[in-house]
């Protein structure tokens, strides 16, 4: 009897030891369900409420052209030394309701336009007033947020609209050694619902999916490998609670002697 309290005793002090377990360390743990799962069909950038855009309008002749562009501003940024003026592009908001306010045409609903059709919708417009224009259309707040097993987690804004999973995880300084390579998770807003998809980076496979290009304000998890699931499974005063466990055997072990 005073052999097995003995052991008990031993038993329970080293599971005290643990903090932590997978449940308590992978994020998105649910049974994923059907209808919250990405579609495998490639889909085109859309505009949303939120996204902040570049428009310029140019043609033959700059002057017909002049009324449909938002005025350069200038900004002065100041040093101990010297004081300079910055000159920043004016940008379109798209408001909540998924419209903007386009010189002399007022407001334009541009929610769920692809960079295309604006585009198009734009020179057809503008065309009724001035002869052969070119309209360049570019988001400026393409952002991605990554988090989990990488380098630099984070949320980073980037200057191209066509960002794949890569270059991503590239802003983020690559996954560390404990990042589980086959299950990175991707989850996107559509219609105003989450949706999700794994993705296995270790197949070639990958890069032709159709998910290999991200939309704005998509989420990249990278999930914890097992080893480093393992090494989260106790904490950082192992070592003051085995020498702990250690003091107490002894003083158990004297006083079953005894």
């Amino acid at each position: 009897m005073k052999t097995r309290i003995l052991i008990i005793s031993i038993l329970a002090l080293i599971t005290a030891t643990s903090c932590s377990s997978r449940k308590d360390f992978i994020y998105f743990q649910d049974e994923p369900l059907s209808e919250g799962q990405l579609s495998s069909e490639p889909i085109e950038l859309t505009y949303k409420p939120d996204d902040i855009l570049i428009i310029n309008v140019t043609a033959l002749d700059p002057a017909t052209v002049s009324p449909f562009n938002l005025p350069v501003v200038s900004h002065n940024t100041t040093s101990l030394t010297s004081a300079q003026g910055a000159l920043t592009q004016q940008t379109y908001l798209i408001d909540y309701n998924g419209n903007i306010e386009f010189p002399v045409f007022g407001t334009l609903k541009v929610e769920g336009l692809t960079r295309s059709e604006l585009t198009t919708m734009l020179v057809e417009r503008i065309s009724t007033m001035a002869k052969a224009p070119i309209v360049n259309v570019r988001l400026a707040n393409f952002t991605i947020t990554i988090i989990g097993e990488v380098n630099r987690p984070g949320t980073f804004t980037m200057q191209d609209e066509r960002v794949t999973i890569l270059e991503a995880l590239g802003y983020a300084s690559d996954l560390t050694i404990f990042g589980k390579r086959k299950n990175i998770k991707l989850i996107r807003e559509i219609d105003g619902k989450k949706k999700f998809a794994n993705i296995d980076l270790t197949s070639i496979n990958s890069v032709n999916s159709p998910l290999y290009y991200l939309q704005q304000n998509d989420v990249i998890y990278v999930e914890p490998n097992n080893a480093k699931i393992r090494s989260s499974t106790y904490n950082a005063n192992n070592g003051v609670l085995i020498s702990a466990i250690g003091t107490l055997t002894t003083v158990i072990a004297v006083f079953l002697i005894k």
